[in-house]
């Protein structure tokens, strides 16, 4: 099988498109920059905070839909052992971003923070800052690999290029504008992405079903079985707590990422940046369903009237690209090059959110608040810039790993989730929490994180919890344990916070040994208003 050179035109032009696009933005962020008159550094990482509502919802949402997102809730659809009732991408992330405008738009956006980080530098100080910023590092990575293998797969499958040719093709591109223009050339990529997104894939739809191999949509079996609508799914009671957890990584691990926050501090007030948390939710939504109908299409589908035969791509152990398979086999050539498109924009639109925001959060809580306080704003831009450069590769060189989609796409919230979610609920609503508590808590949920084993990454459990169950030689955790997880880290958080308080207040540990400063300037402000008081000559 040849390269389809008329698809490789046509996505090299949508790249090239997208590569001014950043550029013109970069000249736009120069401009914002010269009106700035606070830090010039702030403009490429919140955008000079005059973001509108409509082009923070394109930007929210674009980023959200991603690869990973498109092309998870098919193979979840599509799988004979998941089905839609495992889908759950489109209301969890509903979720997360109503959970975010309801609890974090609001107060986050009102004290001017620049990034995820800044209540954790506030409250806590560097240490711990730099403790958070592990995982939160982590999970941008694996986000990044998460979203360039999806591109990979389908580039390889529809044009038959290479993903080892297309992976670093695409992520150079994503790199060179967010690298060139910040913010501002993210945003105004992100607004022709969506576009293109939602265009592409529900043009693809109507061709599917016209092909002979797809029954009546109403008649739809799964794997040509006589029962109905099997690609439904189900969940079992012994399966419920696999699902609940599954449900509430993706629901809350993304209010733990600066993409989402970034865009929140960037609008022009609070009113607005919950306004567009609340946008970006439906919209997401909504983008969910042209994968939801993919996946329930390919399920359906004769394979044996098709050049793909049989048998189905399930058991060539090829679901993770169900869509692009789908897309190639079931549609005219032209339409399975625009749904290419598709992936590539969804690949881009989340891509550079991830690189930006990974960046801003190491420039500004890292080195400037530690490394070189004195940095100047041109050494800050530079800073961004090769941040942006040096994830954008770890993820790159994570993309070529053979795990599922889907499953990369849950990894990288759960670590979000697990141990950023809960100190991240605590540090904005939490005001009697301390720095000793939250390192608690977070040594906790890490510990029992890992402890816990991760399939997906070769970790044997060591923690079992109920339910498990061993299947072809690998352990897999039923109950929902990181919810537990996080609920436990919560309680740590609270109770370690209160007892060192306790302990410090009544000098039951020594004012010398408190080395993160938590309770030392509050003991000093209190001796300090005692000696202030006048003395009565009586």
């Amino acid at each position: 099988m040849a390269v389809h050179v008329a698809g490789l035109v046509a996505v090299g032009f949508f790249y090239v498109v997208i590569l001014l696009t950043g550029i013109l933005a970069s000249r736009k962020s120069k401009q914002v920059e010269k009106k700035c008159s606070g830090r010039k550094s702030e403009v490429a990482i919140v955008g000079g905070r005059n973001i509108n509502i409509v082009t923070g919802v394109f930007t929210m949402a674009a980023t959200w839909i991603g690869g990973g997102y498109i092309l998870g809730t098919a193979e979840a659809v599509y799988s004979p052992t998941r089905g839609l009732a495992w889908a759950f991408g489109p209301l969890a992330y509903f979720l997360n971003f109503l959970t975010a405008g309801l609890f974090f738009a609001k107060p986050m956006r009102s004290k001017h923070y620049l990034t995820m980080l800044d209540p954790f530098q506030d409250r806590y100080g560097q240490f711990f800052t730099t403790a958070i910023l592990l995982p939160a590092l982590l999970g941008d990575i694996l986000w990044v690999a998460c979203i360039l293998a999806a591109l990979g797969g389908t580039m390889s499958i529809i044009l038959d290029l290479s993903s080892t040719i297309s992976i670093p093709i695409s992520a150079a591109i994503s790199i060179s504008y967010t690298f060139l223009g910040g913010l501002y050339a993210v945003v105004y990529t992100d607004i022709i992405q969506l576009s293109f997104i939602f265009v592409s894939l529900w043009l693809c739809i109507p061709f599917m079903f016209l092909n002979p191999a797809v029954t009546d949509p109403s008649q739809m079996t799964n794997f040509n079985q006589s029962n109905s609508l099997p690609w439904l799914g189900q969940v079992k009671l012994e399966d419920a707590g696999k699902w609940t957890d599954d449900f509430f990584v993706l629901g809350f691990g993304g209010l733990a990422s600066q993409a989402l926050f970034q865009r929140i501090l960037a609008a022009s007030s609070s009113a607005r940046a919950q306004v567009t948390c609340f946008a970006a939710g439906g919209c997401a939504f909504l983008m969910g369903i042209p994968s939801v109908i993919i996946g329930a299409v390919a399920a359906s589908a004769d394979w044996n009237q098709t050049e793909y035969g049989l048998p189905p791509p399930y058991y060539r152990g090829e679901a993770s690209n169900v869509l692009p398979l789908a897309l190639s086999y079931i549609t005219p050539a032209w339409v399975a090059v625009l749904g290419t498109g598709a992936l590539a924009a969804a690949v881009m639109s989340s891509m550079d959110s991830v690189l930006l925001s990974s960046a801003s959060m190491f420039t500004q809580n890292i080195y400037k608040s530690t490394l070189r306080k004195q940095a100047s704003e041109r050494e800050l831009k530079w800073v961004i810039r090769i941040s942006v450069l040096l994830v954008g590769l770890a993820g790159t060189c994570l993309a070529f790993n053979k795990s599922s989609i889907l499953a990369l796409w849950v990894l990288a919230n759960d670590t979000l989730y697990c141990v950023v979610t809960p100190q991240l609920f605590c540090v904005v609503h939490l005001r009697s929490g301390n720095c000793y508590g939250a390192i608690s808590g977070y040594v906790t949920a890490l510990l029992l994180r890992v402890l816990s084993g991760e399939p997906a990454l070769g970790i044997p459990p060591v923690l079992l919890f109920p339910g498990w169950r061993e299947e072809d030689g690998v352990i897999t955790q039923y109950f929902p344990f990181r919810t537990l997880i996080v609920f436990i880290s919560l309680a740590v958080v609270v109770f370690m916070s209160w007892l060192f308080q306790l302990a410090f207040s009544r000098q039951l540990i020594p004012q010398s040994w408190d080395v993160f400063d938590a309770f030392k300037k509050k003991v000093e402000a209190i001796e300090e208003e005692r000696t202030t008081i006048p003395i009565s000559k009586d």
